[in-house]
């Protein structure tokens, strides 16, 4: 029997497939959310030069760290929120959130309360990205999860381009404060969109709709942890740790490990751009492979690219050939976290699977923590070009190691809208 597409009925004169909608919403959040974490690597050479925060490398590195505490956080929270009150109302709480973060920074009028900004902001963007993979995923097809959870999240790669693009633009002329007014947009442009036209995911809406005795049996977090399960999840940790480490380090240092190697800022920045076209290329074809020979080996090889590629960026060469280098660096890098997404979301069953995205994304944003920290430690030690990139490559190929070691699980029965009709 032919089940026919759902489409959004929360508008009459809206009649588009619902995973459309949803993945195109969701799309235009994680571009703000990419937007407003990258847009600090790109604004950290202007603060640094702002005379009255007299700040050193080491502070910057904090700072950019703080945003990512809170991203921990932010991560581990959700997966437990979208369970009990909805993925809808997460994603609309974290992207409001992170808007108004932004405001607070533009208008910050020394670190602390810059600081402060950040570690707020941080908890909607830890919180949002769960909420929108699992929203996303719940309404794909089967067959084209991976390719829809890869399109929705490499918005965050279109958000860097844009925050590097901008920063190109803006920065010289209007300075840092500018580019994080920008970045809360949202609040009068998709929190109304997400409002009017987002559907809540057909599997919370299933759950909620069970019988009360049926509901107090739900899968407490313990089987996340035992088992394959748990052999599971401690990998996919360690594999979204290391990446966090790379994307979030790279993403903050990049420019000014540039700068210090000698190259003009505007051609620093362009080096951030470049990593971050090559994750959404990482991005759209990493996912089309894995909807068709399963994301263990794209991922396991996409490391394994950003490992080479990102030990060659300390390496002499000209640079067309470094800008080249840095390209196939972001498809190996970020775009290996987008494709990771999918991996985790499609590997556990629908009931682990917004606790296991929240999990595994608070170990990214753990990672970032991390990424910034180990990179201002890098730019201010003696420790060269070649050592400092070197060292993000080691753990590309402990990702490696993590994602190709992920034990098999029972397939989960896929919760999807036609399973509703």
């Amino acid at each position: 029997m032919h089940v026919s597409t759902p489409t959004v009925s929360r508008h009459p004169t809206v009649n588009l497939p619902t995973y459309s909608v949803v993945v195109a919403i969701n799309f235009a959040v994680i571009v703000f959310d990419g937007y407003d974490l990258i847009v600090y690597g790109s604004t950290v050479p202007a603060l640094l030069h702002e005379q009255s925060w007299h700040l050193t490398s080491t502070d910057a590195g904090h700072i950019g760290s703080i945003a990512l505490v809170g991203m921990f956080f932010g991560a581990l929270l959700s997966g437990s929120l979208t369970d009990r009150f909805g993925r809808r109302p997460v994603l609309l709480a974290s992207l409001s959130l992170y808007s108004l973060a932004m405001v607070l920074a533009a208008a910050a009028n020394g670190p602390a309360m810059f600081a402060i900004a950040r570690g707020i902001g941080g908890i909607g963007f830890g919180a949002v990205v769960p909420a929108a993979v699992a929203i996303t995923v719940e309404w794909a097809p089967e067959a084209r999860r991976n390719l829809c959870t890869a399109i929705m999240t490499a918005g965050f790669a279109v958000g860097g381009i844009a925050a590097a693009g901008m920063a190109i633009w803006l920065l010289p002329v209007l300075g840092f404060r500018v580019l994080y007014a920008i970045g809360a947009l949202p609040l009068v442009t998709l929190v109304p969109l997400v409002w009017w036209l987002m559907p809540e995911s057909p599997v919370y809406l299933k759950r909620r709709g069970a019988p009360a005795a049926e509901q107090a049996r739900r899968t407490p977090i313990t089987a996340l942890v035992r088992g394959r399960a748990g052999v599971a999840i401690t990998l996919f940790c360690v594999a979204n740790f290391c990446l966090g480490v790379i994307v979030f380090g790279l993403n903050t240092w990049l420019p000014q490990m540039m700068a210090n190697a000698g190259f003009p800022i505007r051609s620093a920045l362009l080096f951030q751009l470049l990593l971050n076209v090559g994750a959404i290329i990482g991005a759209v074809v990493g996912s089309i492979i894995a909807d068709r020979t399963g994301a263990r080996p794209v991922v396991t090889s996409m490391f394994l690219i950003a490992a080479v590629c990102i030990s060659l960026l300390g390496v002499a060469m000209p640079a067309a050939a470094l800008y080249s280098m840095v390209l196939v660096a972001g498809i190996g890098a970020t775009g290996t976290q987008i494709v990771l997404f999918g991996y985790v979301a499609t590997h556990f069953a629908a009931h682990l699977r917004a606790r296991s995205l929240g999990v595994t994304t608070g170990f990214a944003r753990l990672g970032g923590v991390a990424g910034p920290t180990l990179g201002a430690y890098l730019i201010t030690s003696s420790v060269g070009l070649f050592s400092s990139f070197g060292t993000f490559a080691v753990f590309a190929l402990v990702g490696a190691m993590a994602a190709v070691s992920v034990p098999t699980l029972i397939s989960a029965r896929k919760p999807t809208a036609q399973a509703l009709q």
